[in-house]
């Protein structure tokens, strides 16, 4: 019953490494991975593991946390298959891709284990927990498109209802502490080509944050939910990413409005924005966001592009993002 609260407490003993981010690594003093046992972290896979999403993702940002972080982790995560599993109460947080779990209605004995869980200290973090509408129709959709919404997938929002009445998810601040608490802000953006740093800087990853809610429990948030991110982690065991990510910006022109607001397209749905306003998407037949009309009857375009540069800056952040996630749930 205590196993949740009594890890929570040796992770608050650990003290992240206060370092210079911009300083040589040579110049770093070696860390100290002596003292207190490793961290287990799970994952819950309710389909074939197989055929899970992402397979190297969480074994490569947990290698990362590792190298970089005073914090000892254990390199191969627990599996469980669901949350009824006693083992999830040795593990302070744990991973979940949206898809790798067919159903999101949880079991009477599910839900009692999820409340125990998150009132003693775990954090579950649920990847693609994020949807906008026009995703949601084909689920792995949400898998490749990391489009911004402020409001959880009505699924999971349903499924915590069931735990916790009353509760509901809140989108993060951009000032929120999680984005900041080891890394801090966007990797140098000066790598970017000029169509896209902009963008990138001021819309799309403001000073390093994400869209993101969360649930709190006992005052802490204790599930978090994003858009997909883990397709920014992932290495091949060869040391090579093990996807290829191209940067979706909007863009527009004089006379783009007019020309729009009679274009033909396939459906339209609506996103929330962090605003609180609403952002209308015009899809095409796949699925994909093409242009969209934003509050104040402005109109923008969908614009993709894509280089080995642009690729690996993606990578860059993602990985820094889901480093500060775990942290954050370790020491918070």
């Amino acid at each position: 019953m205590k196993r949740v609260f009594l890890l929570t407490c040796i992770f608050l003993c650990f003290s992240l490494l206060a370092q210079d981010k911009t300083a040589k690594k040579s110049e770093l003093p070696p860390i100290d991975k002596s003292g207190a046992p490793s961290i287990r972290i799970g994952q819950v896979i309710g389909v074939n593991p197989m055929t899970r999403s992402y397979p190297n993702a969480l074994r490569t940002l947990l290698d990362l946390v590792d190298s970089e972080s005073s914090v000892k982790v254990d390199k191969d995560p627990r599996v469980f298959r669901d949350f009824e599993d006693e083992g999830i109460f040795d593990c302070p947080f744990i991973y979940v891709n949206f898809v790798d779990r067919e159903e999101w209605k949880f079991s009477k004995k599910e839900k009692k284990n999820l409340r125990r869980y998150l009132e003693n200290g775990g954090f579950i973090y649920i990847d693609a927990g994020i949807n906008s509408e026009f995703l949601r129709k084909n689920s792995k959709a949400g898998q490749h498109h990391s489009f911004a919404d402020w409001s959880v997938t009505p699924t999971i929002a349903e499924a915590f209802k069931e735990i916790f009445a009353g509760k509901k998810f809140n989108a993060l601040p951009r000032s929120h502490k999680l984005y900041k608490v080891f890394y801090k802000g966007l990797p140098d953006p000066e790598v970017l080509p000029d169509t896209v740093r902009k963008f990138v800087v001021s819309e799309k990853w403001p000073q390093g944050t994400y869209s993101a809610v969360g649930l709190e429990v006992n005052k802490r948030i204790a599930v978090l939910c994003t858009p997909i991110i883990a397709m920014g982690w992932g290495k091949r065991f060869d040391g090579q990413w093990e996807t290829q990510i191209s940067f979706r910006i909007r863009e527009s022109t004089d006379g783009l409005g007019e020309y729009l607001k009679n274009a033909s397209h396939y459906s339209s749905y609506q996103a929330n924005r962090e605003d609180g306003g609403k952002d209308t998407v015009f899809t095409d037949s796949a699925n994909k966001p093409a242009w969209v009309k934003e509050p104040g009857d402005n109109w923008r375009v969908f614009r993709y592009y894509s280089s080995q540069t642009i690729s690996d800056y993606a990578h860059e952040f993602y990985s820094r993002l889901g480093m500060n996630i775990i942290l954050y749930s370790l020491t918070h």
